[in-house]
């Protein structure tokens, strides 16, 4: 016995394996010894394991949304149009992010999608809408994570994550906006415009006139841009000082809700590309809860679902509500957006951009 390994030891060590499916995917990563090829490195990520897999994925993800969305679509006479929308495309991409990347330079990331009209619906936060205004007025830059709040507050600058804005740029801000608020107060009341969020936004984009701005392109381009949270910010903050020297304005968040729900329905197809969580992954995500969920979805975050919270949600709980639709093949990428999303861009819309901007030509 002494000179034997136990049985019961030796049979759970040693336990034999069931052959895996002959397609089962080999794990592999890039061999640096082939030289440096960054497309290469990132097509290895499919193999790599970890998030770098998932990344792969959500880049398989996202090309099925284009190539659907590249296929002829012939309109029929009985198609169902409403509220401006034709049902022209093979595929609508909802793009959705959080206030936080317009502040970063995930920004020029997404101006270049909407630039050359790559998206087709725009949700975000107020932040997300004010942050590119203002850099259209004024600078920010990079501080650190570990800067004290209490000396930048009595210096004047506000901190985003390790991004600082001078609060003179909101002053800035708040002396472009008013005239364009006392504008649209006397349009309302003189020549009947019912104001939306999203039609307020679309202004916006007209009076800031700068090709560095995501709603600049998004008034040229036409493409709607929804934010139901348009008070939560410093947005709010100007409309509620306004309130008080011009009052009257009024934005229906009802008709909106109609035209966002319109895009989904009446679509051929749906993709969502999400960046980040709260109102604008939940916005989209409903809005794709009325044609019984998206055909793809790409989420890319830090939540995880331990807590409850939607922001941290997987896809598949969006399948549960009908958000996402059961034979769909969602992706989650755990990370910083900041990290991954030109990178995504580079391997999926940039790599079609020829055939994408003739798309847009024939508009």
């Amino acid at each position: 016995m002494a000179d034997k390994a136990p049985t019961v030891a030796m049979e759970a060590v040693l336990k034999r394996s069931c052959k895996l499916p002959d397609d089962t995917p080999m794990i592999k990563g890039y061999d640096f010894n082939q030289g440096v090829d960054l497309q290469a490195v990132l097509k290895s990520y499919l193999n790599t394991g970890f998030q770098a897999s998932r990344f792969g994925l959500a880049i398989e993800e996202i090309n099925r949304m284009i190539e659907k969305r590249l296929e002829p679509q012939e309109v029929e006479d009985d198609d169902d149009f409403i509220a401006g929308v034709e049902p022209k495309l093979g595929c609508t991409i909802f793009l959705g992010y959080t206030s936080n990347l317009i502040s970063s330079g995930i920004r020029e990331s997404i101006r270049y999608l909407v630039e050359h009209k790559m998206v087709d619906v725009v949700v975000t936060t107020a932040g997300g809408i004010e942050e590119d205004i203002i850099k259209c007025l004024a600078n920010v830059y990079l501080g650190d994570f570990n800067l004290p709040g209490k000396e930048l507050r009595q210096k004047g600058i506000n901190r985003i994550g390790n991004i600082l804005v001078p609060n003179d740029n909101y002053c800035k801000f708040e002396d472009w906006l008013m005239p364009i608020l006392d504008q649209m107060v006397l349009e309302q009341n003189t020549e009947g415009v019912h104001w939306t969020p999203s039609k307020m936004i679309h202004r916006l984009g007209k009076e800031i006139n700068n090709p560095e701005s995501v709603y600049y392109w998004a008034y040229k381009n036409d493409i709607p841009v929804f934010s139901p949270a348009l008070t939560d910010g410093s947005m709010g903050d100007m409309i509620y000082f306004h309130s008080y020297r011009n009052p009257g304005l009024v934005l229906d968040i009802v008709e909106d809700i109609r035209r966002l729900n319109s895009h989904s329905v009446f679509a051929k197809r749906t993709g969502m590309i999400i960046l980040g969580g709260g109102v604008v992954k939940h916005h989209i995500s409903n809005a794709n809860l009325m044609r019984n969920g998206a055909d793809f979805a790409v989420f890319v975050n830090t939540g995880h679902e331990f807590d409850g919270s939607d922001s941290g949600a997987r896809p598949d709980e969006a399948v549960s509500w009908g958000k996402i639709k059961a034979d769909a093949t969602p992706v989650k990428v755990y990370a910083d957006a900041s990290l991954v999303f030109p990178l995504l861009v580079a391997e999926t819309f940039a790599r079609h951009a020829d055939e994408l901007t003739a798309l847009k030509k024939k508009d």
